[in-house]
């Protein structure tokens, strides 16, 4: 392989430099896993107008035929995952996999096609419910309903004060959920209403034990990832080494507990380059 100019940046925790070792001695071993949007994609005002970075697509193509896999861990349903990251047909991710709706939804590159679960009826209460709430407490103007089918979320970003906005809407929306059987995940800037039972920590470890890997990676950026950074914590207690990178700053619960901070998605992407160049062309095979 060609010289990658980025050179790879290392884990300031020991538990993360041990999962970086144990990457690059056995890739094909390794699961890695990634958050979408602020991590593969830049966070944008419009959600709908959020695509993967222009390198980040290139560089997981390098990557994925080194591990045993690569998969994309979102809260976006999965088949708007990948039409928004052009994941579809790639050279390369052949076998990638998108867990969506938190691992609710599943879409594999093998098949082409998305496995989803029958909808919540709490879901189509609240999306019924949700503008009158909006209105109830001043929150409809700057603020902005996403449909994600399995769920419905509430965008803050736009309001005049999004943070007030945020804050003023948490309490209202989580009894609205409850009283629907739902719950409220809290993102950067949204709140998303959706049903219980399947997290970003449940798909990560059901996924990895699925694929028979040693090793995992995870990368994300918003509180939505702590279950995934927990459950790398769980795998790490039963002896498989683990690397957490936080995309970017915003959400300092996350930073706190990574073992490699990068600046966002163009840094990411830049990081899975070079760690594809490290990886030297070993085959999945190496065990």
């Amino acid at each position: 392989m060609g010289s990658n100019p980025y050179p790879l940046p290392q884990p300031a925790t020991p538990a993360g430099a041990d999962g970086l070792a144990a990457l690059l001695a056995r890739p094909g071993k390794a699961v890695v896993a990634l958050d979408f949007d602020g991590t593969l994609a830049e966070i944008v005002p419009d959600p709908e107008q959020a695509r993967a970075h222009p390198r980040a697509v290139p560089a997981l193509a390098a990557l994925a035929p080194h591990v045993a896999s690569v998969a994309v861990v979102t809260g976006r349903p999965a088949g708007v995952a990948v039409r928004y990251g052009g994941f579809e047909r790639v050279p390369g991710l052949d076998h990638l996999v998108v867990l969506g709706h938190y691992g609710a939804e599943r879409w594999d590159a093998v098949s082409g096609t998305v496995r989803a679960p029958a909808p919540h009826e709490g879901v189509a209460a609240v999306r019924a419910e949700l503008p009158g709430v909006l209105d109830q407490f001043g929150a409809w103007r700057g603020t902005w309903i996403e449909e994600k089918g399995q769920a419905v979320a509430v965008h803050t970003r736009r309001a005049a004060d999004p943070q007030a906005a945020f804050d003023a809407l948490r309490d209202p929306l989580a009894e609205l959920a409850a009283r629907h059987g739902l719950i409220v995940e809290p993102g950067r800037m949204v709140l998303e209403l959706r049903p219980p039972g399947m997290d970003k920590g449940v798909a990560l470890v059901e996924y990895v034990r699925e694929v028979g890997a040693e090793t995992v990676l995870y990368a994300g950026d918003d509180l939505g990832d702590l279950p995934a950074y927990a459950a790398v914590g769980k795998l790490r207690s039963e002896g498989h080494p683990g690397l957490l990178i936080c995309s970017g700053g915003e959400v300092p619960e996350l930073a706190e507990r990574a073992d490699l901070r990068l600046p966002g998605p163009a840094a990411l992407a830049d990081f899975l380059a070079a760690l594809a160049e490290a990886m030297g062309g070993r085959p999945t095979s190496d065990a």
